[in-house]
C-alpha cells in the first residue's frame, strides 16, 4: 500500500520578500554603501609640494592644484600626482639600502655601469648621483615612455663623454668638481633636446676610485709621483733659499763697494779742499805757514820714532844730545 502526501496550505496571506526586505533596517546598507563609495571616489586631495594630472578614460584632460578636488567617479578620471616641489635622486654605480644611523649600501645590478675610460686610456670606477625636479608633469609623463630609464640613459652616456675626455688624474684628483659641472650641463641639454620636463639641479661625484684588480700598480704610481712631487718641492725650496741669499750677498757687496768708493772720494776731495787751503794762507804768509806745517808734521812723527837725534849744521860728527828713548808716547786724543 503506497503512502499519500498531503499538502496543508498556509494558514495567512503570503507577503512579498521585497516588502519584508523593505521592513527591514538592513536593506538600506548596500545602497548607502554604493553612494558613499561614489562619493568617496569623486574626491581627491593634492599634497602642497605636487600638481596633479586628471585623466578621463586614459588621455589627459586638465592640470589640477594643491588641495581638495573633485572628479568623476568610478574610474572615469583617475589623478596622476607628480611632486614639482622636490627634489629627486638617481644613484648611478651604487645603491642605498637603507638610510639610519649608518647607511646601508649595495652594488649596482649592472656591474659594468661605474666603470669608465678615461682620456689616457685608463680604467676607473666612478660613482655618482643626480638630482633633479620634474618642470613640465605633462611632458615628464606623456612625452617620453619612460622617464627615469631616458634620465639614467642620458646620465651615463655624458659621464662617459666627459671622463673620457679627461686623464685619470683629472677624475680622480683636481678635476671632479669640473667633471660634475660638465655633466649636469650636457645632461640638460639632452633634457632641453627631448622636451622631457626635467631639470638637473646637481651632480655629484660621490666615490672615484681604480678597480681591485689594478688597485696595487695604480698606488705604486701615486707613490712615484707623490715622491717626483716632494723632489721637486725640495729643490724649488732650496732653489728660493739659496737664490735670495746669493742675490742679497751680491747686493750688499755692491753697496759696500759704492760706499767706499763714495768714501775714497769724499776723503779726496777733502784732501783735495784742504790743500787749497793750506796753499792760499801759505801764499799770504809762506814762513809761518812753512814754519806750522813744520811743527804740524814733526807733532805727529816724532811720537812714532824710537831714537831722536839732533844735528847742527856745523858738527862734523853725530853726538847724541839727548836721549828720548823710552819716553813714554802720548796717548792719542778722541
Amino acid at each position: 500500500m503506497a503512502e499519500r502526501w498531503e499538502v496543508i496550505p498556509p494558514s495567512g496571506p503570503i507577503r512579498s520578500d521585497w516588502k519584508n526586505l523593505a521592513r527591514f533596517p538592513w536593506g538600506w546598507i548596500l545602497p548607502v554603501f554604493i553612494l558613499g563609495a561614489v562619493a568617496w571616489s569623486s574626491f581627491y586631495t593634492v599634497q602642497a609640494d605636487s600638481v596633479g594630472l586628471i585623466l578621463r578614460l586614459g588621455r589627459f584632460v586638465r592640470t589640477a592644484d594643491p588641495g581638495l578636488h573633485w572628479k568623476l567617479p568610478l574610474g572615469i578620471e583617475t589623478v596622476l600626482k607628480v611632486p614639482v616641489e622636490r627634489s629627486l635622486k638617481q644613484e648611478f654605480g651604487f645603491r642605498t639600502v637603507s638610510i639610519g644611523q649608518r647607511t646601508q649600501y649595495a652594488e649596482a645590478e649592472n656591474p659594468e655601469e661605474p666603470i669608465m675610460l678615461t682620456g689616457d686610456l685608463s680604467i676607473v670606477n666612478v660613482e655618482w648621483i643626480v638630482l633633479y625636479r620634474i618642470t613640465d608633469p605633462e611632458a615628464y609623463y606623456f612625452k617620453i615612455s619612460d622617464p627615469v630609464k631616458t634620465l639614467r640613459d642620458i646620465s651615463q652616456a655624458a659621464m662617459r663623454q666627459v671622463v673620457g675626455d679627461r686623464t685619470v688624474d683629472e677624475v680622480l684628483t683636481y678635476g671632479r668638481e669640473e667633471v660634475a659641472y660638465e655633466v649636469a650641463r650636457r645632461m640638460q641639454d639632452i633634457m632641453n633636446l627631448y622636451h622631457t620636463g626635467i631639470a638637473i639641479e646637481k651632480v655629484v661625484l660621490e666615490n672615484v676610485q681604480p678597480p681591485d684588480p689594478v688597485k696595487p700598480a695604480f698606488n705604486e704610481v701615486n707613490q712615484a709621483k707623490q715622491q717626483q712631487e716632494q723632489l721637486i718641492n725640495e729643490a724649488w725650496e732650496a732653489y728660493n733659499k739659496a737664490v735670495p741669499q746669493a742675490e742679497g750677498e751680491a747686493q750688499q757687496m755692491i753697496a759696500d763697494a759704492e760706499g767706499f768708493a763714495l768714501e775714497v772720494v769724499n776723503n779726496a776731495r777733502g784732501d783735495a779742499r784742504r790743500f787749497r787751503s793750506i796753499l792760499q794762507e801759505y801764499r799770504k804768509a809762506p814762513e809761518v805757514t812753512r814754519y806750522r806745517i813744520f811743527l804740524e808734521t814733526m807733532k805727529e812723527v816724532i811720537p812714532k820714532v824710537s831714537q831722536i837725534y839732533i844735528v847742527d849744521e856745523q858738527t862734523k860728527q853725530m853726538v847724541p844730545l839727548l836721549n828720548f828713548t823710552g819716553i813714554p808716547k802720548p796717548e792719542k786724543t778722541p
